[in-house]
């Protein structure tokens, strides 16, 4: 039987209710963004009307599937191991599986699998999903089937995905597709294209269906949220050419959240990821209006040094920053924020790497997402800059850099103790059966004993204790959403 990873998510296979009349297998992996993680429940949802049950058991499979990511060389190698043990199985257990790879590697990647290696049968980039049913027949047929075109309108609003190994409680719900951001760094709107936005009514619904059916949190997915725009569909960056009547009906992020947020008051929402330069006042006030909107926002930086901002053409300066995040607390003073962090960018100095140093002092960040700087092929910064910090100065500096975000994220977790704080019930604790485990509204793991409550009760927790990265308590009562 083959071994399901699970590495804080990435590689995990997914499984939902099966139909009697599907006669055939799916076995669908996926790796990277939460998009990703998104993107699967989408194709899981069509392959399911087009004839397949979601399987567990590799081995078993008529057709497998990787979702993959691009960002990171690390990602793309564990990618190409699990390809080679699918094509293992392929050849000595089972030599009518189909093999598929989906998402961003899929577009990049596409001549190099189809017609070089010959490691897959079928190649599918994010906006061509629901031509998955056509592609297959292809297959059938004996022909490679290939389809990544980047589209300008598909927002797969119109899909209703299906929650695979879901605990019930917590769901995503995509809002926009693509990126408009050019970071030199970035395969994103290479492979996943321009950006828009998704019908706002179609986003209610598929929340109201959700509520329904008891779901009580809902992350609204983005690569970046900040700038949803709904004018009547298309490209964000054609917004300039819509009519007086498109522009004055036009929905925003702010104004999405707000009216999400308002018509479900006893469900919580989240949404990620944000970008600087989108993060516009507003939307930090409706995050303090409601309570159901949770206080934590992921704002990656990138870098603490201005020159470093300018050569990964981040729109942003370290003092934009800065003011943003004076901006931030001074709006919402219980927020949680957190980052995501490049070392070892080209050109990086010691002088940068102690800007960033200094900027992690100044906001203290809650959590961190730190990687030292890969060279992605088909980037900006690959074209035109040497990738020239050597690896054992990246480390240093990596390892510098998560050294004192984990000096800030306990003494930012700390500050609960003693607080009293409202907590979702997620899961059962991985260190005991007998505890609950949940997060609070700034995002925070908090653990305490399960007494007669339930997974997806909204608790108020007497915070005892803390780990560097938990929250130790009491359950003292249900918090008035339940009521």
């Amino acid at each position: 039987m083959e071994k399901i990873i699970d590495e804080k998510k990435q590689g995990e296979s997914l499984v939902l209710d099966q139909k009697k009349e599907n006669t055939k297998k799916l076995f669908i992996e996926s790796y990277g963004c939460q998009m990703n993680f998104s993107d699967s429940e989408i194709v899981a949802s069509i392959l399911h009307n087009n004839g397949y049950n979601t399987t567990q058991s590799l081995e078993d499979a008529d057709l497998v599937l990787v979702n993959t990511c691009s960002i990171r060389d690390k990602a793309e190698q564990t990618i190409r191991k699990r390809l080679q043990k699918y094509n293992a199985i392929k050849r000595d257990i089972n030599p009518n599986m189909k093999v598929g790879v989906l998402g961003c590697m899929a577009e990049r990647l596409k001549d190099k699998f189809l017609e070089e290696e010959k490691i897959v049968d079928m190649v599918v980039g994010p906006d061509a999903y629901k031509d998955i049913p056509n592609l297959l027949a292809e297959v059938e047929e004996g022909r490679d089937a290939i389809n990544v075109i980047l589209s300008k309108e598909e927002t797969y609003g119109d899909i209703a995905p299906v929650r695979l190994n879901s605990n019930g409680v917590n769901a995503f719900v995509s809002i926009t597709r693509g990126c408009d951001n050019m970071c030199t760094f970035c395969v994103v709107p290479f492979t996943r294209g321009r950006e828009r936005s998704r019908e706002p009514q179609s986003i209610y619904d598929e929340i109201e269906d959700l509520h329904q059916k008891g779901y009580k949190e809902i992350t609204l997915l983005g690569q970046n949220v900040d700038s949803y725009l709904w004018y009547g569909g298309g490209l964000k960056k054609d917004f300039e050419k819509a009519t007086e009547m498109q522009k004055a009906t036009a929905v925003d992020f702010a104004q999405l959240l707000d009216k999400a947020a308002t018509l479900f008051p006893k469900m919580r929402f989240r949404f990620s990821t944000s970008n600087p330069q989108d993060m516009h006042e507003e939307v930090l006030h409706i995050i303090a209006k409601h309570h159901n909107i949770c206080k934590y926002i992921h704002l990656p930086v990138q870098s603490g040094s201005t020159r470093i901002l300018k050569e990964m053409n981040r729109q942003h300066t370290r003092e934009e920053y800065m003011a943003l995040i004076d901006k931030i607390y001074s709006i919402i003073p219980d927020i949680s924020l957190s980052q995501d962090m490049i070392t070892g960018f080209p050109t990086e100095t010691e002088e940068d790497h102690q800007d960033t140093l200094s900027l992690m002092e100044y906001v203290k960040y809650d959590f961190g997402f730190m990687f030292a700087y890969s060279e992605r092929p088909g980037t900006l910064a690959a074209r035109k800059l040497e990738d020239d910090i050597p690896e054992e100065v990246k480390k240093r500096r990596l390892t510098e850099i998560v050294d004192l975000q984990q000096i800030h994220g306990l003494e930012r977790t700390k500050r609960f103790v003693g607080q009293t704080v409202e907590v979702l019930i997620e899961k059962e604790s991985k260190r005991s059966d007998k505890q609950w485990s949940g997060r609070n509204s700034q995002n925070t793991v908090v653990v305490f004993d399960k007494e007669n409550y339930k997974i997806g009760d909204f608790v108020w927790v007497k915070i005892t204790d803390c780990t560097a990265a938990t929250l130790i308590g009491k359950a003292v009562g249900y918090s008035e959403i339940m009521n």
